[in-house]
């Protein structure tokens, strides 16, 4: 089976037919139908599925230690595109057949591994899965988190997450993620598929806006507390301060109460994304546009507070692995990426890589993000020599 043909069988999952992005959220049906085409997947292959406690699924191809993992996740941003995380796991089946066409047979197991909620799009924490199982994050706590429909992640699990699986992780010798570049260093090197080096240090944090509701055609604009005009202000100044240091700040997400055309808000909530290629720059930014906001709500009679959701440190992955699959995929381009990942997750306690595959669009998050089909099976290709040197030898 070539790469279209199973990739068209997952393209129709949870599509929006207007946007023609995808809707695939953690812990939804379309989410579900993929974890379920999965387990059959798997089940073709005989591979051995595994599921976690806290909503990541394992394929064993073998039994024992030392297991060479890769895969990626199923869930999506809202309206994003198809390659994010599906072309991991995708390229991962594609790669243990490819294997097994070559006459493989791995010395170590090979583990497919499917990631929950990476993208925290439903429970804003980004890699929920991943730190789940590493204990990066703890599982009471975890389980209390909230969609916006005020669903608490045990109501979607059906269950309590089991949290921190030191017995799971031990089973593993290190981690290889295939994920399409979001990015266009790979066109301009004009290469299929290139290696990370590092991801920038990035994070979340929630700006609350709060002022004084009144009407809006009879409050006058001297004696208005409104706290849309300090969130204004913020987006700008958060632009402009990313600018000025060579950061990344977005503000993609807000909030409104009580949201009424003819009502001066009583708050606004906003969430900033801050990267950088510093842990010391992203806390700059982040103090930076925390103190424009708290200047400018002084001037409006509002008040603003900051508050972190989800902070990640700068990752180094190893040298010694990336250097190998550099080699092995003939000086394949080493490139660092703004993006979050599993993989950065599990870097801090197992050897990690990743691999990118060219998007010429250089576009993700959309629906506008693409990777060519010769591409994607240029990357299943690569995967499996990195699969064959890591699990044979």
């Amino acid at each position: 089976m070539g790469f279209r043909d199973l990739w068209d069988e997952i393209a129709p999952i949870g599509r929006d037919p207007e946007t023609l992005g995808y809707l695939r959220y953690a812990f939804t049906q379309p989410e579900q139908h993929l974890r379920d085409w999965f387990k059959d997947q798997a089940a073709q292959r005989d591979l051995i599925l595994e599921e976690d406690g806290n909503g990541n699924l394992f394929a064993w191809w073998g039994a024992g230690d030392d297991a060479v993992l890769t895969g990626s996740h199923f869930d999506s941003v809202p309206h994003g595109g198809a390659y994010d995380g599906p072309l991991g796991v995708v390229s991962a089946l594609l790669a243990v057949d490819e294997l097994r066409a070559r006459g493989v047979t791995p010395v170590k197991p090979i583990a497919i591994g499917v990631f929950a909620e990476e993208e925290g799009s439903r429970f804003g924490l980004a890699c929920l899965g991943s730190r789940l199982l590493t204990g990066a994050v703890d599982a009471e706590a975890a389980a209390a988190l909230r969609d916006r429909d005020g669903v608490t992640l045990a109501e979607a699990m059906g269950a309590t997450p089991k949290g921190h699986r030191p017995d799971l992780l031990a089973r593993f010798g290190c981690f290889v993620e295939l994920h399409v570049e979001q990015g266009r260093s790979l066109v301009d090197s004009e290469r299929a598929v290139g290696v990370a080096s590092a991801i920038w240090p990035h994070g979340r944090w929630r700006l609350d806006f709060t002022g004084e509701a009144n009407h809006a055609g009879t409050t006058l604009m001297a004696d208005r507390h409104d706290p849309m005009l300090t969130f204004a202000y913020t987006v700008l100044a958060a632009n402009k301060e990313a600018r000025l240091r060579g950061c990344h700040a977005t503000i993609g997400r807000v909030a409104v109460e009580p949201n009424a055309t003819n009502a001066i808000p009583a708050r606004v909530s906003a969430w900033l994304d801050a990267r950088a290629a510093t842990t010391s720059a992203v806390d700059d930014l982040v103090a930076a546009v925390s103190s424009r906001a708290s200047e400018r709500a002084a001037r409006d009679g509002t008040r603003v507070s900051l508050t972190a959701e989800s902070v990640s440190g700068e990752t180094q992955f190893d040298v010694a692995l990336r250097d190998r699959i550099g080699a092995l995929l003939q000086d394949a381009p080493v490139l660092p990426t703004g993006a979050g990942h599993d993989a950065g997750v599990l870097s801090a306690y197992l050897p990690t890589a990743m691999l990118f595959v060219r998007n010429p669009t250089g576009v993700s998050h959309s629906p506008a993000e693409f990777a060519a089909d010769a591409d994607c099976a240029a990357g299943v290709r690569a995967l499996a020599d990195v699969l064959e040197e890591l699990s044979c030898r």
